[in-house]
């Protein structure tokens, strides 16, 4: 997120004492960190803030030298875990970050087995589990980032073709290995067509809970007031009373991209709060709905715009086009479809131009015998009698993408975002812009900076129990998911929990493409992880390997093999050094992406583009991901119970309680083990 958000701000108390809560921006990587549990564990300069971001999908900037591992780790004083039944006490004085705030926030949106409403009375004592022991030593918990296990078994499966020996041997363990659910409902998304992603699939491993997130989000954002008062609101607000407030997105309510509903909430936000002119350029569908209801959308669009004008707002339809022709290219498959959406939206230039959106769809439509699809509409825009555009984007105003699903906004943020972009000829980019997503679209990229919908903040989440009982956590990643085994796992919580009981540990990740390094930082995680583990201070050792995914992000599929190769290798050491302290572990993923590398028709068959080459996948995907329980420590009769065949990642975290000797909470999705009779 932008500096200036809640949930990546830098956390500062001293000169000496710095906490960075995730990676700030794409080009702000704070890599310092600051003290847990009494010790520092790396010292690293501040990366340089000044550059800006690449027009890239991942970040480009010159390499750097890799961090080192925590084998120079200072000896911090051991903790020793206070008993079950004594919750601990809030952070000491003088500790580096807060603990979460007691407060909750009206946005949040639980779903009706999520956690009581009143956390201040919240009893987080945890009670010895009926019949499984705790563990002599700790207990790890391994995020393969984007490993997924895929129907699709062929030469484009990364995961399927890369030489694992570690993964192949867990699978052959006989109850301790199966699949769960990591995208759509099972992590809070609108629908089970919706990908998975880092942030919410950190969210539900980490909670315990599914959390509403996307288009509920929003809904509850409105209907609160709270997406009003935001930094995102804020900023467009800048904007308000001499310039232009324009809104970019899909017109329909197929609730799958957008809704116009929630469009209409905004222009009427904004036009109560004294936008005094306003620029709509719509995307028509006939994909998620109907085709030829773009009319309806319209007519729907302009009545509202009639009733802001006749409130004193100069409100109208300034550009569109179709959805599968105009702006919302996903995949980088066609930046041809953004340069169109560009040049219309922002230039005012388009092959077709109109007085009024209705008769520009009723004549971009065709005729009856050659008609032409909602989503197929050409670039066009309406202009004034003297022929001039009514509402290109000039500078100082301020653009709202209203999607609230990212795939098809990322591409369109990039061009607004990056001020040195150079996929396409702009031509012209407007001067003290002010762009905010309805949400933010890219986690890892931190793309959009300023967005309307913040993450929920969701209560109740593992790392409360685990501090509230006295039990110690190692945190471990490079910048790349950093963020995402501490802020996310925490429910979007900057800081620690407890900082006198846990240490989170950030290795830079290399400023490069990363098929050009597929290796990234998984060697360096894998020793300071080790270290965690032979330390004897932590009872939990929490671990993100990134490579599966961020590899798999840039659709090379030689270097995703060897990204998955290297994990399999270095998950090897880990489970070995698990097993020397008597302890247990968890082996799992967040979402799919390195198990498909190309894009297939509904049928499984890999499309080919115009030149003939296969058109590489660059995104998540929808398949399950890999769930192991193991370790010497494990006791034989532990296995995983076979009658929750729904099981996604918020069952996880009652598991992880389990297996270090606990009962669940009952808020929680039930566990995935039991005792064998």
């Amino acid at each position: 997120s932008a500096v200036s958000r809640r949930f990546c701000a830098e956390l500062v108390l001293s000169a000496e004492q710095r906490y960075i809560a995730c990676p700030i921006t794409q080009e702000t990587r704070a890599r310092t960190m600051g003290k847990g549990m009494g010790g520092v564990l790396s010292k690293k300069k501040k990366a340089d803030d000044t550059a800006a971001p690449p027009p890239k999908d991942k970040e480009e900037p010159e390499p750097k030298a890799a961090a080192e591992p925590a084998a120079a780790v200072e000896a911090a004083p051991p903790v020793e875990p206070a008993k079950p039944a004594a919750p601990a006490e809030s952070t000491a004085p003088g500790a580096v970050a807060e603990p979460a705030s007691d407060s909750i926030p009206e946005s949040t949106a639980v779903k009706e087995d999520g956690p009581e409403s009143k956390k201040m009375s919240f009893d987080y004592t945890l009670q010895p589990h009926s019949t499984i022991p705790g563990p002599e030593g700790p207990l790890m918990v391994c995020i393969l980032d984007g490993f997924g296990e895929n129907e699709f078994k062929d030469e484009y499966n990364a995961v399927h073709v890369a030489s694992t020996p570690t993964i192949d041997a867990l699978r052959a363990v006989p109850n301790r290995f199966r699949t769960i659910k990591a995208h759509g409902t099972a992590v809070g998304l609108p629908s089970d067509a919706d990908m998975g992603n880092s942030e919410v699939g950190h969210n539900a491993l980490g909670s315990g809970q599914v959390v509403d997130q996307g288009a509920r989000l929003v809904d509850i954002a409105l209907e609160t007031g709270k997406m009003f008062e935001g930094e995102g609101w804020k900023l467009i607000s800048q904007a308000f009373p001499k310039h232009t407030v324009h809104f970019i997105g899909l017109l329909s309510d197929g609730g799958v991209h957008s809704r116009a509903d929630q469009l209409f909430g905004c222009l009427r936000g904004a036009a109560s709060r004294g936008a005094q002119r306003i620029r709509c350029h719509i995307l028509t569908d006939g994909r998620d709905v109907p085709d030829g209801s773009s009319v309806k959308y319209v007519a729907e669009l302009e009545a509202v715009l009639t009733e802001l004008r006749e409130k004193g707002c100069d409100a109208r339809i300034a550009s569109g086009g179709g959805r599968m022709k105009v702006t919302m290219d996903r995949y980088e498959a066609d930046w041809s479809m953004v340069k169109r959406g560009w040049d219309a939206h922002v230039l005012g230039k388009a092959p077709h131009t109109f007085t009024d959106a209705k008769t520009a769809i009723t004549t971009l439509r065709g005729t009856e015998d050659d008609p032409v699809s909602d989503q197929y509409l050409d670039a066009f825009v309406i202009v004034d009698e003297a022929g001039a555009p009514v509402g290109a984007i000039e500078d100082g105003d301020a653009v709202v993408l209203f999607n609230f699903r990212a795939d098809r906004m990322v591409e369109i943020s990039k061009a607004f975002e990056y001020q040195d972009f150079t996929t396409f000829d702009r031509e012209r980019y407007p001067v003290g812009l002010r762009f905010v997503g309805m949400m933010q679209y890219d986690g890892d990229l931190k793309l959009p900076a300023n967005y309307l919908v913040p993450p929920p903040e969701i209560l109740h989440v593992s790392g409360e129990f685990l501090v509230k009982n006295g039990i110690t956590t190692f945190a471990c990643s490079e910048t790349q998911k950093f963020g995402h085994v501490t802020f996310f796992w925490n429910g979007n919580r900057s800081g620690y929990l407890d900082a006198k009981l846990e240490q989170y540990l950030e290795i830079p990740s290399d400023k490069v493409e990363f098929n050009k390094t597929p290796d990234m930082k998984a060697r360096e995680i894998t020793a300071a992880s080790k270290e965690a583990i032979l330390s004897g201070k932590y009872k939990v050792v929490r671990v993100n390997f990134a490579n599966p995914d961020m590899v798999g992000h840039t659709g090379d599929l030689a270097a995703t093999i060897r990204a998955v190769e290297t994990v399999d290798a270095c998950v090897k050491e880990l489970l070995e050094t698990v097993d020397q302290v008597n302890g247990r572990w968890i082996v799992t993923s967040d979402h799919g992406n390195a198990d498909d590398m190309v894009q297939r028709d509904k049928k499984g068959k890999p499309i080919k583009g115009e030149d003939g080459k296969l058109l590489p996948l660059t995104s998540h995907t929808l398949a399950p991901v890999p769930f192991f329980i193991g370790g010497k420590g494990l006791p034989d009769g532990v296995v995983l119970r076979d009658d929750v065949p729904d099981a996604g990642l918020a069952n996880v975290a009652s598991t992880t309680l389990n297996l270090l000797g606990y009962e669940a909470p009952s808020i929680y999705k039930p566990t995935m083990v039991h005792i064998s009779a």
